[in-house]
């Protein structure tokens, strides 16, 4: 039982005529609504149907919303019939994180304390998702709280990396992750503190991105730092990434966190020309210490990325202040309340991390935190005075076996250590696979741009994305049985 690697050529006009519409990418199933050759109903009974087969193996859904989106399905059909068309989402099959609220379905954060929580708004971004016409298939699994890089904790069991069922997808967006990987959907949203949409993107083979802190409205999702969270898009590939961005981006009065920047059409910005940008790399702390296969695959893709460039240099980034002095007493002071009441309602590591991360930081310590938050953000914008953008690895390792899971959340600091300064300086990041490794596990390549940069961050992302076959790599599904219950 498992998932095999195999590679594919891309999409195959075999999809239209009624093939594996899975095997899409949510560009290629738009165009092809788009002129009616699928309709929204086939293209969601087709990720149903698949989710039905390999979920039971991945785990990546808490909820599933099989009726609900494929009577929506059939609302979006109609529509497309009377000529109304909301977009290039229209009739597209989409996952969500389950800490971001939806109206009427439940929102889990995959802890038993919420567990029966139904909310009665959308967050914001499922509200924007909706308005563009997209179908949501249902909730996805995650680290409980989003508070851990492994997705191994949750009230509902780990979610297994489609690449190898025995070891993690990343996290805390693990089940969005795999998901998309696996073509359990077209695309998907996940929340990123600390690195929780690029570690499992890049641990799972496709592309994440966290955009400029502000420019997503986090309004309507559990928060886990306050400072800290972000809310991004995970697909199969950049030009997917970007149309996902252009729906969920944009100034949001209720959000106090949202910034009134205008959007760009980052589908439409897509193309780069060579010979252009100045590329940072900065080595330390982000190229020590790191994997050998990896760093190899880096230092190939920036060997792919130099026409690209007008330059390539060094660079030193300012240290960013202490993860846990921000989001120890912020996801403590969320918590407090539960966390007395009813402890026993948490996975002993989650209760373990509320506890003890908050409990060394005084207030005078988390204060000292927060200012340096803020001057990294104003301070940051110096080191794009000398470069366009910053280029490093994804992670510094491998992704670890699940088991045991006691042992993952010491992993954490390696999973995070590439990721989350870009949190704390709120800077646009995103990454793309840049190579397997001989065991066929994916890695992944991290571009970071200036602030509200991200259109030049997905450009260079999707040059090199077209520049190289990685993303091509798709998953051969091999005798995958639901397991027993």
């Amino acid at each position: 039982m498992g998932l095999a690697a195999g590679m594919s050529l891309g999409p195959a006009l075999a999809a239209s005529h009624r093939g594996d519409l899975t095997g899409l990418t949510l560009s290629e199933a738009s165009e092809l609504l788009s002129s009616r050759a699928v309709s929204a109903v086939e293209l969601t009974q087709a990720c149903l149907d698949r989710i039905e087969k390999y979920n039971p193996v991945l785990n990546a859904f808490i909820t599933v919303m099989g009726e609900q989106s494929l009577r929506v399905a059939r609302q979006r059909d109609a529509e497309r019939h009377r000529g109304k068309r909301l977009g290039p989402l229209h009739g597209i099959p989409i996952a969500v994180k389950d800490n971001l609220d939806t109206a009427g379905v439940r929102t889990t954060a995959a802890s038993e304390l919420f567990k029966d929580r139904v909310p009665q708004e959308d967050a914001e971004v499922v509200r924007r998702l909706k308005d563009a016409g997209a179908i949501l298939l249902g909730k996805t699994n995650l680290q409980e709280f989003a508070y851990g890089g492994s997705s191994a904790v949750s009230c509902f069991g780990p979610v297994r990396n489609p690449w190898a069922l025995e070891r993690v997808p990343g996290g805390s967006s693990g089940g969005s992750a795999a998901a998309t990987a696996a073509g359990l959907c077209f695309g998907s949203l996940g929340t990123d503190t600390a690195g929780s949409v690029r570690i499992p993107a890049s641990y799972c083979g496709i592309v994440g991105l966290k955009a400029t802190y502000g420019r997503v409205s986090n309004r309507g999702a559990i928060p886990l730092s306050w400072t800290l969270d972000h809310i991004g898009p995970l697909c199969r590939t950049v030009r997917d990434t970007a149309l996902m961005l252009e729906v969920i981006a944009g100034f949001d009065t209720r959000e106090p966190t949202s910034a009134a920047v205008p959007v760009d059409r980052y589908s439409r910005a897509l193309t780069l020309r060579k010979s252009k940008l100045r590329l940072g790399l900065p080595r330390h702390p982000f190229f020590e210490n790191v994997d050998p296969e990896i760093a190899a695959a880096v230092t190939a893709a920036i060997d792919v990325l130099r026409p690209w460039a007008q330059s390539v240099q060094d660079v030193t980034l300012p240290s960013p202040p202490d993860l846990r002095s921000i989001m120890g007493p912020e996801a403590h002071a969320y918590h407090e309340r539960w966390i007395a009441e009813s402890p026993q309602k948490y996975q002993p590591a989650t209760r373990e991390r509320i506890i003890q991360f908050s409990a060394p930081v005084s207030q005078e310590d988390y204060v000292r935190a927060r200012r340096a938050c803020d001057l990294l953000r104003r301070e940051i914008r110096n080191v794009f005075a000398d470069v366009d953008v910053l280029i490093m690895p994804t992670m510094a390792g491998p992704p670890s076996l699940i088991e045991p899971i006691e042992e993952n959340a010491a992993r954490d600091p390696e999973r995070t250590r590439n990721c989350w300064p870009f949190d704390a300086s709120g800077l646009p990041a995103i990454t793309v696979p840049c190579g397997f490794s001989t065991s066929g596990l994916p890695i992944g390549l991290q571009i970071v741009g200036a602030p509200f940069a991200e259109s030049i961050v997905l450009a260079l992302a999707h040059a090199y994305e077209q520049a190289t076959q990685w993303h091509r790599r798709k998953l051969t599904l091999v005798s995958v049985e639901p397991r027993p219950a």
